[in-house]
């Protein structure tokens, strides 16, 4: 928090010191986002239409699998679908929110590291020193969940919400705004969820959770993930095991870290 201690400092200059950590993070945000409105053309056909085009890596990939396997299904988004914008304002809008949202994601490092300076006076030395590092593995976890959103959850949703049909007499017209929604809050979804070994780093260390209560209630998780793949995923078997096993694993290993957790605080009672 600056040169005073937080035990120094008063509540009203507590307040002061989060505004402009608030405020340097939102300048943050600000900057990229500005950065991301100039460069539409990139952001866009580059990025958020992507998915939407047999050229895009994972569809290229699934194709190449789903020929040597002689399974054609899995050449996914082979014939793009015609986006339409209803709105007069729909493309202005629509270029503003992912303009918006890339300053998130692109900023969340430095978010976070406003924040970690805003909480760091306030911990204890051997505190610091086992958080050390925590800026750089919670941004990670955010940018490996935002890649796993966008390259393995976005093509296959799409894929699949795109050319569902209840009937051969109703045609798709895709809505710009719908497609950006689709892609933009499975690719969020996916980061927030990356941080689950976070998440219970921090629980375990003051004390919230234990590793015999994930291992307790260890298939009531596996309920959850199910019913979680299920809502950000196309509604067929593969999709949902697909997304279910990354986060079965982030499961297993946040059991591994809060047991250690757990060791290194009954060490340090005993000492």
């Amino acid at each position: 928090m600056s040169e005073k201690s937080k035990g120094e400092m008063s509540f009203l200059e507590h307040l002061e010191e989060l505004r402009w950590h608030i405020i340097r993070a939102a300048l943050a945000i600000m900057a990229v986002s500005i950065a991301a409105f100039v460069f539409k053309q990139f952001v866009f056909d580059g990025i958020i239409l992507a998915p939407n085009t047999p050229d895009f890596w994972t569809n290229r990939m699934l194709c190449k699998l789903g020929n040597q396997l002689d399974i054609p299904r899995l050449c996914i988004n082979s014939k793009p679908f015609e986006l339409k914008s209803i709105f007069m304002a729909g493309q202005f809008m629509t270029h503003i929110k992912i303009s918006l949202i890339a300053g998130l994601i692109v900023a969340f490092p430095y978010i976070f590291f406003e924040f970690w300076k805003f909480i760091s006076p306030a911990l204890y030395p051997n505190e610091k020193q086992h958080a050390r590092g925590a800026i750089f593995f919670i941004s990670l976890l955010f940018v490996l969940g935002v890649l796993f959103g966008y390259y393995i959850i976005s093509p296959m949703s799409v894929h699949f919400l795109g050319s569902y049909r209840v009937s051969e007499m109703v045609e798709n017209e895709i809505n710009l705004m719908s497609y950006v929604s689709t892609v933009s809050s499975v690719t969020l979804a996916s980061g927030v969820m990356f941080e689950l070994p976070a998440v219970v780093y921090f629980l375990s260390k003051l004390g919230v959770i234990t590793p015999e209560f994930l291992r307790k209630y260890r298939r009531h998780a596996l309920v959850v993930v199910l019913v979680i793949a299920a809502i950000i995923t196309p509604p067929d078997i593969f999709s949902q095991i697909l997304v279910s096993f990354p986060l079965i694993f982030l499961y297993e290993i946040s059991i591994s870290i809060s047991s250690r957790i757990q060791k290194r605080n009954a060490k340090n009672m005993a000492g």
